[in-house]
């Protein structure tokens, strides 16, 4: 499984708007083909967003890459925003529940000999603490193993358990990053505005 992440920036008061528009495509069948699942994030206090597309294969996005310029020209820019980047990553774990209302994204940057390392030390070692912390409602991480990035986003019910959880959340991240010889790059806070599967998938 791949990933394909789409990152915008600018005004975000239309962006209920635009989930609703994302959701009445997805029910009528019409969205991208090939996609399994479609994961938005947003940071309303940050004029920021995150869509997440989920594909079989990297060759697939490739494929899927022109509907997406596509639905770009569809849909004005005051409404979804200006995009600066898209990226791919392989999907590592993916283990989200039902019920997911906010995200916390840790951004690492590291070797690319060691993601696998990486990836079993999230499996091992942080994913069974921060499971048993109230509010958890799952873990993504997404590797890329050309550059060594990796971002892991740990979902929770709400805001209440996001902020409940930074605290144990930094100590795992320090640890992770100290056990892998990473750097962290970034952690950014997201609303989980929309996570569905298509009706044609």
């Amino acid at each position: 499984m791949h990933a394909r992440i789409a990152a915008f920036e600018g005004d975000v008061s239309r962006i209920d708007e635009l989930t609703g528009m994302i959701r009445e495509r997805m029910s009528a069948g019409e969205e991208i083909p090939g996609a399994k699942r479609f994961l938005r994030l947003i940071d309303r206090e940050g004029g920021r967003s995150l869509g997440i597309t989920f594909f079989d294969s990297e060759e697939a996005i490739r494929t899927a890459e022109p509907i997406f310029e596509k639905m770009g020209d569809e849909v004005p820019e005051e409404l979804r925003g200006r995009r600066t980047s898209v990226e791919i990553y392989e999907v590592a774990i993916d283990d989200i529940a039902d019920g997911a209302r906010a995200a916390r994204m840790s951004s690492l940057e590291g070797s690319p000999g060691g993601i696998d390392e990486g990836i079993a030390f999230i499996n091992e070692q942080i994913r069974p603490e921060v499971s048993d912390l109230t509010g958890w409602r799952g873990i993504l991480t997404l590797a890329d193993r050309q550059t060594g990035k990796a971002k892991t986003i740990t979902f929770w019910d709400g805001p209440e358990s996001l902020r409940a959880s930074e605290a144990r959340g930094d100590e795992l991240r320090a640890q992770a990053a100290e056990a892998m010889g990473d750097t962290i790059a970034s952690v950014d806070r997201y609303e989980v505005a929309l996570h569905e599967v298509p009706a044609a998938v």
